[in-house]
């Protein structure tokens, strides 16, 4: 199979039909093998009865449906373990994402030998609220990462088969696919200008300050895990290390005034707990660092999800 098209929806009836038939009219004249996989990330309305519809006048369409909401990063995972295209795009059910992009990025993965192609949406149609978050959380993710990319948390993407079959995506890790894949040593980037469309139906699922927040949590957590999730004492153990040190350095010295300069109430003094302390908080990371090592990162269930229905998946 040429391309699998990867949607997760939530509450988006009105969008499915034309999302469908758009992608349709770019991709069957090409005559790709192709399958568009819509990913009903715990929708209330209708979504699903319109998956059906389409899946039965469509047999390249297939559903996944989850029985609650599970954010994105559980859709892209799910569609990910699903598709079976040799390039694999993604794009949000919004029609804000342009099917008419799919035959260069199918290209650009195919001739041009990138891992991963990322859209650009460098003139947008969206409000303020999330465009400022999103330029100040792209500005910080490519001085952390070092991947040149304007837009990160766009959501039309274009991927090998190798990459999404190789990372893992889950709370709300979208975002930073990037580093994820470069992480896992897929470091052809690539980026393209991709057209964005105004919202036509609906009111976005995703923003305000608790979108920011967890967005810096989940940056942190990405760059601790992609450099220490198979060291971690060289983490808490380097810690340790100069904790330890200079709690018995502290208390050396306090050892030393009080040995051989018989100076008195040296244990009223803050250096003398400041020294303590640090001894202790030492011994902790080091502990920290070992049970680190012993304990595997990855819970066999974190990527779980109640999947209710499926079709032709």
């Amino acid at each position: 199979m040429n391309v699998s098209v990867v949607i997760p929806l939530l509450n988006e009836e009105e969008s499915l039909p034309e999302l469908e038939a758009w992608i349709r009219r770019v991709v069957e004249p090409l005559e790709y093998a192709y399958e568009i996989i819509m990913v009903d990330d715990g929708s209330k309305d209708n979504s699903w009865q319109v998956i059906e519809d389409l899946a039965q006048k469509n047999p390249n369409v297939k559903g996944i449906k989850f029985r609650r909401n599970y954010g994105k990063s559980a859709a892209l995972n799910t569609g990910f373990q699903a598709a079976s295209g040799e390039v694999v795009i993604t794009m949000d059910a919004d029609l804000q994402d342009s099917p008419d992009e799919i035959p260069e990025l199918y290209r650009m993965i195919t001739e041009e030998g990138y891992d991963l192609v990322s859209g650009w949406k460098k003139t947008r149609h969206d409000p303020f609220s999330k465009t400022f978050p999103s330029k100040f959380f792209n500005a910080t993710t490519r001085w952390v990462s070092g991947i040149s990319l304007h837009d990160f948390n766009c959501g039309l993407k274009a991927y090998r088969k190798a990459v999404v079959k190789s990372i893992e995506v889950y709370g709300e890790m979208h975002r930073y696919i990037p580093l994820i894949a470069k992480g896992a040593g897929f470091g052809n980037i690539g980026e393209k200008v991709v057209s964005h469309q105004a919202r036509k139906y609906g009111s976005t699922k995703f923003g305000g300050i608790k979108r920011g927040l967890i967005g810096i949590l989940d940056l942190m957590s990405i760059s601790f895990v992609g450099r220490f999730s198979k060291r971690p004492m060289h983490f808490f153990g380097s810690l340790g290390f100069f904790a330890f040190l200079a709690g018995f350095g502290v208390l050396a010295y306090l050892s030393v005034l009080k040995l051989v300069y018989q100076t008195y109430f040296i244990t009223d003094r803050p250096l003398f707990y400041l020294g303590i302390l640090l001894l202790i908080v030492g011994t902790q990371l080091f502990v920290t660092g070992f049970l680190a090592e012993l304990v595997s990162r990855n819970s066999p269930d974190r990527n779980t999800y109640l999947i209710e229905k499926k079709l032709n998946a």
